[in-house]
């Protein structure tokens, strides 16, 4: 049995990436694409590149930073080699621990974190946990479902109950032990660069075979005494016959003050997301109304956590916080 989900919040379908860029606003876009050069019984592969770009009232345009992460894992998603540019100060010594859990902890502990936050290359690195969490779904169309799931055993006999919206107990998405069912949606991709704008993206790897991508814009924008900021987040995979099929999805529009930061309103949109439950996320982001932006990376874990919230929106939602910083730049 379902949780019923109101007919405002169910998913819309995949969406282009981008609308044209405003005069006198800042992009931000961001790019990780795994890759399993030896096959899913060999190391995970991650080239990470983000750009900012001001665009200015007439038009002109001025590639503000850019950043790249590179990051091999092993099948335990280990970290055997790691290393980024602009060069970050320790990154290296995080080679031989979890890419997943703990790791930004450890990333805060270099020391040379503090001075990131609000970067590209902070934001690529915030994203490695969570993206290398749903990498290994690129390989889910590729294989039969019973040979996929014996590959996953071990997440296959995971107790999944309460560990966000979409597996809150009673969803559909859980066996009545608490394992997942299984029946996820999927939904065809509109690829990130079908736009006219060459702009729009930055450069970024097309990888044939097995791939998947998270893939972030968000753009920021002045409105009198209003920051108006506007975003897109996509979780991909290539497909065997061709093209990439979305697994999350979200667009999302918000508005904060200018000067003090506060939000004002968070509107997100649930695009394709694997369980029917999943949308009921968007109807506890007001819980982050009032608050600066600056302080969403934190507040989000603390106030949309476990069955109050979607990982993949929270992930989206935690980025807002870099607006000030984008802010900036106008």
């Amino acid at each position: 049995m379902a949780i019923p989900v109101p007919d405002h919040l169910k998913p819309r379908g995949s969406a282009a990436s981008a609308p044209p860029r405003r005069p006198g606003s800042v992009r931000r876009t961001a790019t990780l694409d795994f890759t399993w050069p030896d096959g899913l019984a060999g190391n995970t592969v991650l080239d990470a590149r983000a750009r900012d770009l001001g665009t200015a009232d007439d038009g002109t345009v001025t590639v503000l930073a850019e950043a790249a992460v590179r990051m091999v894992t092993d099948q335990g998603r280990i970290i055997t080699e790691i290393g980024s540019a602009p060069e970050l100060p320790g990154l290296a010594d995080l080679a031989g621990e979890s890419a997943m859990s703990g790791f930004r902890r450890r990333l805060a502990g270099t020391g040379a974190v503090s001075t990131l936050v609000g970067t590209p290359l902070y934001q690529l690195l915030d994203d490695v946990p969570g993206a290398t969490l749903v990498s290994g779904a690129a390989w889910q169309r590729w294989y039969d479902l019973d040979a996929y799931l014996e590959l996953k055993a071990d997440v296959s006999r995971r107790l999944m109950t309460d560990v966000c919206t979409g597996y809150q107990q009673g969803s559909s998405a859980l066996e009545p032990d608490g394992t997942l069912r299984w029946r996820q949606d999927r939904q065809p991709a509109v690829d990130i660069d079908a736009v006219d704008d060459d702009l729009a993206w930055h450069a970024h790897p097309h990888p044939e075979g097995v791939t998947m991508r998270r893939a972030r814009r968000i753009d920021v924008w002045a409105d009198g005494p209003v920051l108006r900021l506007d975003a897109f987040f996509q979780d991909s995979s290539t497909l065997p016959e061709g093209g990439r099929q979305s697994i999350h999805e979200y667009t999302l529009t918000a508005a904060a003050d200018r000067e003090t930061g506060t939000v004002l309103a968070i509107t997100p949109v649930a695009r394709v997301l694997p369980y029917d439950e999943c949308p009921l996320a968007v109807g506890h982001v007001a819980a982050l109304h009032g608050l600066p932006l600056a302080e969403l990376r934190g507040a989000v874990l603390t106030r949309l956590r476990r069955p109050l919230g979607c990982t993949h929106l929270n992930d989206m939602l935690r980025a807002l916080a870099d607006g000030p910083a984008l802010g900036s730049y106008l």
